[in-house]
């Protein structure tokens, strides 16, 4: 997990605890306040999510390609053993 969602996570629940005590107390700055800290702990989680999406698509893409590669290598064996049992035969 991402450490941007991880603070956002944080951001977003104590802007939002923030913004509970201004509502409480009638304090409106604070009501902003909190509501800005919500807002910013909201958007660091999307881009944390981003990127570890990203970084997922990238593991997923390098997996695939040793995967093919793998397979051409074998395609590659067999080709060989087939050459050789023609050879012999």
């Amino acid at each position: 997990m991402d450490k941007d969602r991880v603070k956002g996570a944080i951001n977003d629940a104590a802007g939002r605890a923030k913004r509970q005590v201004g509502e409480w107390t009638g304090d409106t700055k604070t009501q902003v306040e909190g509501a800005a800290q919500q807002i910013k702990g909201k958007t660091q989680k999307v881009v944390g999510q981003v990127k570890d999406a990203a970084r997922d698509a990238g593991a997923n893409v390098n997996r695939e390609h040793e995967q093919e590669k793998g397979r051409e290598q074998e395609r590659a064996r067999q080709r060989e053993n087939e050459r050789e049992h023609a050879h012999h035969g």
